[in-house]
């Protein structure tokens, strides 16, 4: 089991169009094959700087390897990542 997940800060501010806009867009990123247990999450701590984080889960590296190179998530790293994010950070976890 791989588990994904990418803490980050928007560039909008909070309850913003461009926020509404682009969590409706990552909400897509759940129909992926292979994506299981996607939630999008508020941070709540004030120990970082980051306000969201995005997780999701693939049973085999495979799965997540294709999940990378998946047309529908290609173009939204093109369309929304690369204009939205102000600051991220990957977190990529393979069970011990």
């Amino acid at each position: 089991m791989i588990r994904h997940t990418v803490v980050f800060k928007l560039k909008y501010p909070k309850e913003s169009s461009e926020e509404i806009e682009f969590f409706e867009a990552t909400s897509r990123l759940s129909s992926i094959p292979g994506v299981i247990n996607f939630e999008s999450l508020r941070q709540i701590s004030k120990k970082n700087d980051f306000d969201y984080c995005l997780s999701m889960e693939f049973e085999t590296s495979k799965a997540y390897e294709e999940y990378n190179q998946n047309d529908d998530h290609v173009r939204f790293v093109q369309t929304y990542w690369a204009s939205y994010i102000e600051s991220f950070l990957e977190l990529d976890y393979e069970l011990i």
